[in-house]
């Protein structure tokens, strides 16, 4: 029966320590192997934490890795180059997307977020610009959606 591992890890940076190090002890598996591993599938997000699941076969120490994408929230900041979001909400304001952002977050997340169309992704991903205090475009996330609703950016757009 394989055993399976979900964590979020710091990407490109996993160590033997906890909490990956003492989960894999007891499975018999090359740690310095598996977690070699892990930071080369991992390191393009290097900086965020990303969600793993790893699946090992005890009897043959075998493993197989799958890497999520970081939350929406990690993404907009990178993208931004700060640290963390606003902590005073909606007065003070951590920083300003561009358009073209937005659909680059929105592209990233492609897999696992829950919109059919890169216009419903992009208006989850502004979404997540509320609770981090970020603007759109200079506009507040609720402004920005309604943009999106009302069509000005669909020539900005590409289709799928």
């Amino acid at each position: 029966m394989a055993e399976v591992l979900e964590m979020l890890v710091d990407a490109g940076k996993v160590t033997a320590g906890p909490p990956l190090g003492p989960a894999l002890g007891p499975m018999g598996v090359n740690i310095g192997e598996v977690i070699g591993f892990i930071n080369e599938k991992t390191k393009h997000f290097e900086g965020m934490k990303v969600p793993i699941k790893l699946t090992i076969d005890p009897k043959t120490k075998s493993y197989e890795l799958e890497v999520g994408t970081p939350p929406t929230s990690a993404l907009i900041l990178k993208e931004l180059g700060i640290e963390k979001g606003s902590g005073e909400t909606p007065k003070a304001k951590a920083g300003n997307l561009e358009i073209a952002q937005v659909m680059k977050i929105a592209d990233m997340k492609k897999d696992s977020m829950l919109g059919k169309t890169k216009k419903d992704r992009m208006m989850e991903v502004v979404g997540a610009c509320v609770s981090i205090g970020v603007t759109i475009e200079g506009k507040t996330a609720k402004e920005a959606q309604e943009e999106l609703r009302s069509g000005r950016y669909d020539g900005i757009i590409p289709p799928e």
